[in-house]
Parts: C-alpha cells; sequence; structure tokens
C-alpha cells in the first residue's frame, strides 16, 4: 500500500508541478504553510470546547502530503489514538464516565478561566453561569 505522499506524488496535477523546479519549491512552502497553520491553530484550541485534535490530525495530513517526517508523526499519532480507544473500549462503564466526566470539567474550567481572563463578550446572556 502506498503512502499518502506517494499517492499524491502519482497524480498528474502533482507531476506537473513537480516538473517545474520553482513551482515545486514553491508549492511545497505553501503546503508546509498551509499545514503548519492548521496544526498550529488546532494546538491553541485543544483546551477549548470543539475539535482540537482533530485539526491537529488534519493540519498533519496535510503536511504528510508532501513531507516523509509529517507522515511518520501521522502514522505515529493513528497508533496511539488506537491504543487509547482500544484501552478505553476495555474499560468498565463507569471508567469511560468518569473520564468524561473529568473531561467536561476541564474543558469547563478552561473556558471559564478564559472567559474571566479575556473578558464575557457583551453579546453573551446575563444567565450564563459564568462570572463577569
Amino acid at each position: 500500500m502506498n503512502s499518502l505522499r506517494e499517492r499524491v506524488a502519482d497524480t498528474r496535477w502533482r507531476q506537473r508541478i513537480a516538473a517545474r523546479r520553482t513551482l515545486n519549491h514553491s508549492y511545497r512552502v505553501g503546503v508546509g504553510i498551509v499545514g503548519g497553520l492548521i496544526v498550529a491553530f488546532g494546538l491553541a484550541t485543544i483546551p477549548l470546547p470543539g475539535p482540537g485534535w482533530l485539526t491537529v490530525i488534519a493540519g498533519l495530513f496535510v503536511l504528510a502530503s508532501e513531507f516523509t517526517w509529517a507522515e511518520r508523526l501521522l502514522e505515529f499519532t493513528k497508533r496511539r489514538v488506537k491504543r487509547w480507544t482500544d484501552w478505553m473500549t476495555a474499560q468498565p462503564l463507569w471508567v469511560r464516565l468518569l473520564i468524561g466526566a473529568a473531561t467536561a470539567v476541564f474543558v469547563y474550567a478552561v473556558l471559564v478561566v478564559t472567559l474571566h481572563v479575556m473578558g464575557v463578550p457583551d453579546w453573551m446572556p446575563g444567565w450564563v453561569p459564568l462570572w463577569r
């Protein structure tokens, strides 16, 4: 099975880009910048509610389309996520619920601290249980 990078490299449009050295270099720099920005955004949003880790993995997919190191990191990440998922599914329900509750408390605490430091936006209704 070919890697993601090899599958992208085998496409006709990518081969046309690769045939022109300057264009190929610019394309790789562009992929690096876009993928890096996606990963950075994902890392910044991990503690906040939303798809932080999913965004990081999406950025790694973008980077892995051109860079071997990113492909190895993506494979490492996939293995770790699979191990975590397998471990979680093997746990009793009470353990999974406890981990889910601890995660929810952590995310809520980060949200409250973030809003306290940055200030609660004016558009947020007064009934929201956060202090102003």
